[in-house]
C-alpha cells in the first residue's frame, strides 16, 4: 500500500519533463520567418483541439499536446500530414529540443495524404516531409491487406484524424533512428532514404547489416568540401547497387578535384569504381601492405591499384603514386574514406584536359 500511494508522481513528472522540452523547441522556433499566407494558430484552434482530442484517444499524448503548442512544427502548408510517434518514442528520447524539432519536422509532409491515398502508391515511391526536403519513402504497400510501412516503419493507426486540410496516421515508431553520432561526425542527423527526380527510391538509409550506408558517404564527401567526387559517385550510384549490394564493407578514395565529374555516365561511372575497394582498408592497414601490392577495386574489367612508398626519408604510403593527404578522413564499422591529393589515372582513358 505504501506504493499506491506515490501512484501520480510518475505521469505528473512525465508531464512536467515533456511540457519543458516543448516550451525549449518552441523557444526555438520563435526565431523562424512566419509564411502569412498560412492560417494562424487562433484561426485553426478548433481543428486543431479536434485533432489533438483525436490523438489522445489513440495514445498518442505527447504529439497531441505539441500540436497544440508548437502546431509550427507540423503545419507549415495548406495541407498536411503528420506521422505521430507513439509516446515511448519520444519520451525516451535524450536529443536536444532542436534535434527533436527536426525528428518531428521529418514525420510530417505537405502532402494530404490519407490511407486511401498511401496504398494507391507503389512500393518504392517516395514523398517530401518539413525537414528540409528530405523524404520518405514507402518500403511496403498491401492493398488487400491494407498495410503501408514507411521506411520500414508500421502505418499502424491509420487515419486518426481527417478533417478539412490536415490528415494525421499513428506509426509504429520514428522513422529514423536519430543517431547523436551523425551529428558529431558532420552526417545529416536524419537518415533519409535517396531519391531521384521523379520521387522513386535509389538508396534506401536505413543501415541494414550487410548494406553500406552510402547516404552518409556522400554527404560526408560533401561537408568535407569533396563536392565534385561526391557529385560523381552520386551519378552513379545506381549502377554500383544494381551489382553490388551485397557489399559488407568500402574504402573510398576521395581526389579534392574530379573533373571526371562532366565526362559520359559509362566513363564517369567506371573511374568513380576505381576510387573505390570492396572492402574496408585503414591506413595502418595499407601502410602493413608490402610495396607493389595490388589492391582490387569495384572497377569492371579488374582495374587494380597499387601500393607505393615514397622515396624519401619519410617513406609516405601513396597509392598508384598518388598521396593520400587525410588519411582515416572518416571511419566506421562499414567503411572508411582517405583523402588524396588528386584522382587515379586509369589507362587508356581519353584526355580530358583538352
Amino acid at each position: 500500500m505504501v506504493c499506491s500511494s506515490n501512484w501520480w508522481r510518475a505521469p505528473v513528472y512525465f508531464t512536467v519533463s515533456v511540457l519543458l522540452a516543448f516550451l525549449a523547441i518552441s523557444t526555438a522556433l520563435r526565431s523562424l520567418p512566419r509564411d502569412n499566407s498560412l492560417p494562424t494558430k487562433t484561426t485553426i484552434a478548433p481543428l486543431l483541439l479536434d485533432a489533438s482530442s483525436a490523438l489522445r484517444k489513440s495514445g498518442f499524448n505527447i504529439i497531441a499536446t505539441l500540436l497544440q503548442i508548437t502546431p509550427e512544427i507540423f503545419i507549415s502548408s495548406p495541407h498536411s500530414t503528420i506521422f505521430a510517434i507513439p509516446d515511448s518514442s519520444i519520451a525516451n528520447a535524450s536529443h536536444t529540443s532542436w534535434l527533436l524539432k527536426h525528428l518531428f519536422q521529418y514525420h510530417a509532409s505537405p502532402l494530404q495524404l490519407s490511407m486511401k491515398d498511401l496504398l494507391k502508391k507503389h512500393r518504392g515511391s517516395c514523398f517530401p516531409t518539413l525537414f528540409h526536403g528530405k523524404n520518405v519513402a514507402l518500403t511496403k504497400v498491401d492493398e488487400k491487406e491494407r498495410v503501408v510501412e514507411i521506411n520500414h516503419v508500421l502505418v499502424s493507426h491509420p487515419d486518426i484524424f481527417l478533417n478539412g486540410p490536415l490528415t494525421i496516421h499513428g506509426v509504429l515508431g520514428p522513422f529514423t533512428s536519430m543517431d547523436p553520432r551523425y551529428v558529431n561526425q558532420g552526417w545529416d542527423h536524419i537518415q533519409a532514404p535517396i531519391c531521384d527526380s521523379n520521387l522513386s527510391l535509389v538508396s534506401e538509409a536505413i543501415a541494414t547489416k550487410n548494406v553500406v550506408e552510402w547516404t552518409h558517404v556522400i554527404r560526408l564527401l560533401s561537408s568535407k568540401g569533396f563536392v565534385s567526387f561526391a557529385i560523381g559517385l552520386n551519378s552513379v550510384l545506381d549502377g554500383i547497387l544494381d551489382d553490388k549490394m551485397k557489399l559488407n564493407s568500402v574504402t573510398v578514395f576521395a581526389p579534392p578535384e574530379f573533373s571526371f565529374v562532366a565526362s559520359a555516365s559509362s566513363l564517369l561511372e567506371k573511374i568513380v569504381r576505381f576510387h573505390i575497394l570492396p572492402r574496408k582498408l585503414t591506413y595502418m592497414e595499407l601502410a602493413s601492405l608490402p610495396a607493389n601490392a595490388t589492391l582490387c577495386t569495384l572497377a569492371p574489367d579488374h582495374d587494380d591499384l597499387e601500393i607505393s612508398k615514397a622515396v624519401n626519408i619519410t617513406q609516405e604510403l601513396m597509392i598508384n603514386q598518388v598521396k593520400i593527404v587525410a588519411p582515416n578522413m572518416f571511419e566506421s564499422k562499414k567503411f572508411v574514406i582517405h583523402g588524396i591529393s588528386q584522382a587515379f589515372k586509369l589507362g587508356e582513358l581519353p584526355n580530358t584536359s583538352r
